[in-house]
């Protein structure tokens, strides 16, 4: 299922190959977003030609809108939205937990309120994998508590606790029907090493497919986050894939996979391109560059801002893409200016396609014993 095919000797970071039911996946990857079973403004071709080898859908979403029957009777997510790759999904505890006034939680499970129609719901541990069973993805999330970053400790500490009892119920529920599907649990414990390293012993136990570090990301500081990846990513086991979820920026994600992680999702390429934020590499010595490794760095920029409005230069010239050579920044300035989706769609594929490069950049680097 997973294997480890070479630890850095200057880092903890390591090359794999993850296999599933649907194809094999490189590892360190980042995971494209497509929340309702579609990344925003783009197509699965479009992803298939930016090389994305595994996406990521959302369960609480699938599971309102359209339903995880409707799914199961079109053959599956993989058929429903053709694409014939990998597909992770989350378990939609994130997204109730999120709710903070329409739900409330139980020792069973939580519920909650449809925040599209205000219809109430009881999502337990056992629901969670059999909405992801019918869905028929490759990799499956167990249900956690995902407490927010600036929760106090005996709050963090009691979602361990609650954490580990569904992760028993999701493991259970999982062999009623054991097939390819994979099953990944979650690690809890906010920012406190003791209650990550307890998490840790409890999910390790259970023998999952791999294994995630939740509740990061979620408001805490980013030198606490980093603390705990040096902490932590060691104590996790080594021949499983590592999951650092809902992370993140450029810089974060290099840093992790120093730290030994190989799996990351994030909004932010989908999410900034709809505000016309872009992500270029460039040289460290630009104005604005954050340095990443090696001689590698990169910058942002907004679209939207009068200087680009004269400047003809091609979005990217270097991009895998035609439309991203053959269209200019004037022309993407004007489309933003005036709402074309064209211009979401352009901005959409230049933010993939920054992320995606930039992890194979990074498992070159491992590679070739530079990073």
């Amino acid at each position: 299922m997973y294997k480890l095919l070479k630890q850095s000797k200057r880092s903890n970071a390591r090359l794999g190959i993850l296999k599933t039911a649907w194809g094999v996946i490189h590892s360190p990857f980042f995971m494209p977003i497509a929340t309702k079973a579609a990344i925003k403004n783009l197509s699965v071709e479009d992803m298939e030609q930016l090389g994305a080898e595994i996406i990521l859908s959302n369960t609480y979403h699938l599971y309102l809108q359209p339903g995880e029957k409707l799914i199961k009777k079109a053959g599956g997510l993989h058929k429903f939205m053709n694409w014939p790759k990998p597909i992770l999904t989350d378990s939609g505890g994130y997204q109730v937990f999120s709710l903070s006034k329409m739900r409330k939680i139980k020792p069973d499970g939580v519920e909650f309120q449809s925040h599209l129609d205000g219809s109430k719901h009881f999502l337990t541990p056992e629901k969670s994998i059999q909405i992801q069973q019918d869905l028929g993805v490759d990799i499956m999330m167990a249900l956690d508590i995902c407490p927010p970053g600036d929760s106090k400790k005996e709050e963090v500490a009691e979602a361990v606790v609650t954490t580990y009892d569904w992760a028993q119920k999701c493991i259970k529920q999982w062999h009623r029907k054991k097939n390819s599907q994979l099953l990944f649990g979650i690690i809890q414990g906010g920012i406190y090493p003791d209650l990550r390293r307890v998490s840790i012993q409890q999910l390790t136990s259970l023998n999952f497919s791999g294994y995630a570090l939740g509740g990061l990301a979620v408001g805490e500081d980013r030198k606490d986050m980093f603390k705990i990846l040096e902490k932590i990513v060691p104590l996790m086991p080594d021949k499983k894939p590592r999951y650092l979820m809902g992370v993140g920026r450029p810089e974060e994600i290099v840093h992790a996979v120093r730290q030994g992680i190989d799996m990351f999702d994030c909004v932010i390429p989908t999410r900034e391109a709809r505000h016309g934020r872009l992500y270029q590499f460039c040289t460290q010595s630009q104005k604005g560059a954050i340095k990443l490794f090696g001689k590698l760095a990169y910058k942002t920029v907004i679209i939207k801002n009068t200087g680009f409005k004269k400047d003809f230069s091609a979005i990217n010239s270097k991009s895998k893409i035609k439309l991203l050579r053959s269209q200019s920044k004037s022309y993407l300035h004007h489309l933003f200016k005036t709402d074309e989706g064209l211009g979401l769609r352009l901005a959409t594929l230049n933010n993939l396609e920054f992320y995606l490069s930039l992890l194979t950049q990074i498992r070159r680097d491992i590679k070739e014993g530079r990073l």
